[in-house]
């Protein structure tokens, strides 16, 4: 099976394999090298067959079996949201070392506001509230389907009562937010939002473009029609100090964070990297 992956250029075929194997079984990957010698049943096996000729036709896998991980934690995931991927973990990170940097490395978040534009399945939202157990987090999306997959996704981790899901467009919904309204109250402005150009879109992997929704991932001409709106009304509703980090395509990371150093509200404008080395984040603190 991986073998098969490998040819077909699957990402990570090997780790694929054991997710469709742990799923068609009902254990933890772990357990499939636990019990390696367990016969397969004729239902499993045929299921098997089944899902892996799905996934041979570039269904994303995390489909297949309604599950992605993101910073350490399972997510549900269907087509409804784009599936979570490790370079967005990047400004988990960043967020986490800033908490620790600035209150101590025991830091719990208490007292603090993040707002997540573009949440989907509520990766980043959800890992912050899990691992600052004392943060609020209000969480947009233009997608009703997205945010009622994110709420499913809070209950499973225990945080959606400190988790505000809001219907709209980009930051509309956060600025009608009680808690920003009148003066800035955000320690941190979060979003991975559709950043892929328009130039670059045909050489889209196949399990990407044919299955993922096409408004989570297309970003305009030059990828950055979402990342000027958050520019232009976002530096307001941060706090002085705090952080704005946006996810962009690596190819377009020093355009957007020209646009971010025009902003006279924001400085020590930088790029973050991946944990593949790519440009992927712009991150800048609030004067």
């Amino acid at each position: 099976m991986g073998e098969a992956f490998t040819k077909k250029g699957l990402d990570s075929p090997r780790l694929m394999a054991e997710m469709l194997m742990a799923h068609v079984v009902g254990c933890e990957r772990l357990r499939l090298y636990m019990d390696p010698d367990r016969p397969a049943t004729p239902l499993e096996r045929q299921t098997l067959r089944d899902l892996v000729g799905r996934a041979l036709k570039h269904e994303p896998v995390q489909y297949l079996v309604g599950e992605g991980w993101f910073f350490g934690l399972p997510f549900k995931v269907d087509s409804r949201v784009l599936i979570p991927r490790p370079a967005t973990e990047t400004i988990v990170q960043e967020v986490l070392q800033h908490q620790r940097a600035t209150r101590g490395a025991g830091a719990k978040g208490e007292g603090v506001l993040i707002a997540d534009v573009c949440t989907g399945s509520g990766c980043i939202a959800i890992s912050l509230l899990k691992n600052l157990p004392q943060v609020r987090v209000a969480a947009s999306d233009i997608s009703a389907d997205a945010l009622a997959l994110a709420r499913e996704n809070a209950v499973r981790h225990g945080v959606a009562d400190r988790l505000d899901l809001l219907p709209g467009d980009m930051l509309g919904p956060i600025l009608e937010h009680p808690a920003t309204r009148g003066s800035p109250s955000l320690d941190y402005l979060v979003s991975n939002p559709p950043y892929i150009p328009d130039d670059e879109w045909d050489a889209v992997a196949p399990n990407v473009k044919d299955h993922e929704p096409h408004g989570a991932l297309r970003g305009g001409a030059d990828g950055l029609d979402l990342v000027r709106p958050l520019l232009r009304d976002g530096p307001r509703l941060v706090k002085s100090g705090g952080l704005i980090l946006v996810e962009v395509a690596d190819s377009r990371a020093a355009e957007a964070a020209a646009l971010f150093g025009g902003e006279e509200s924001l400085k020590d404008v930088r790029v973050l990297t991946d944990f593949e080395g790519l440009q992927r984040v712009v991150c800048a603190t609030k004067v």
